[in-house]
């Protein structure tokens, strides 16, 4: 079966490789919609519910990213998979190039920072922001710029005929991004894995402003052994010191893990399920 996917970015970013990763480990073929913003990838979901969509939730180094936790509670959307996958920067340039010909390389800020102690030691490289990691290298091939080099992935020098002059240049090995497969209801069914692979769910809620609210909430999981994988909190715009809470729950028993949700549901407001879905064990 071949998914429509959107993604945040061009062919051969991040996003794009998450999705490879994805839809191929499950037999899939995948045809990527590119999106400039986070909020252009939902609306366009809205807009025909045939498309699916993939979006980078957590990062180990630069943490939750709190506008998609949002985005997600306000859609229509469900969650059906997750996708962990190691962000690892190569620097790439035109063919017949060596490091020490290049005078400036091109990314995404977050991934200049992320690669700055490489590139700083490599030699007299002017690093210039661009909006996207994938975009840099497609720029400098298609512009035939010699002297300028791109980080990026792996997928995006490949795709867009680069050498990889230094791979690995990240100067944290541990990062990593969580990405969530996400669908509108039409077709989460048929995305979502037989109900025996549940293990995992993401659910939000806000609670009262009283006292012992959140810690009655984390005994009542603790008592069905459930897991809090991750807990996030954001403050509700207007309404002063109060919170809602996006949670990550593991299980081993589907049945009990249903049973918490009620036995929870009487003392948190404005509960929604945002997903039901197979936990990522292997990180690509």
């Amino acid at each position: 079966m071949k998914y429509k996917v959107t993604i945040q970015g061009i062919e051969g970013c991040f996003h794009d490789a998450a999705a490879r990763s994805y839809f191929g480990a499950r037999g899939h073929e995948v045809e990527t919609i590119e999106c400039e913003t986070f909020q252009a990838m939902f609306d366009r979901m809205e807009d025909d519910a045939s498309v699916a969509g993939i979006v980078a939730i957590e990062n180990t180094i630069a943490g939750s990213l709190l506008q998609n936790h949002e985005l997600l509670r306000k859609s229509n959307m469900t969650i059906v998979g997750e996708q962990k996958m190691r962000i690892s920067h190569v620097l790439a340039a035109l063919p017949g190039q060596q490091i020490e010909d290049i005078e400036e390389v091109h990314s995404h800020p977050m991934a200049l920072m992320q690669c700055e102690h490489f590139l700083r030691r490599a030699g007299r490289m002017r690093m210039v922001e661009a909006w996207d990691t994938a975009g840099s290298a497609r720029d400098i091939a298609l512009a035939g710029r010699r002297g300028h080099a791109a980080v990026c992935g792996a997928l995006a020098a490949e795709l867009y005929g680069l050498d990889v002059l230094q791979e690995g240049i990240e100067t944290n090995k541990r990062n990593f991004t969580r990405f969530l497969v996400v669908a509108d209801p039409l077709i989460a069914g048929e995305m979502k894995p037989a109900a025996m692979k549940l293990d995992k769910a993401s659910i939000v809620f806000t609670l009262p402003h009283t006292r012992g609210a959140l810690s009655k909430v984390l005994t009542i999981f603790s008592f069905y052994d459930i897991n809090l994988s991750k807990i996030q909190s954001m403050p509700i715009l207007g309404r002063e010191w109060e919170y809602r809470f996006y949670v990550d729950l593991t299980f081993d028993d589907y049945v009990r893990y249903r049973q918490s949700l009620d036995a929870v549901r009487p003392l948190i407001n404005d509960f929604k399920i945002l997903g039901e879905y197979e936990s990522c064990r292997n990180e690509v």
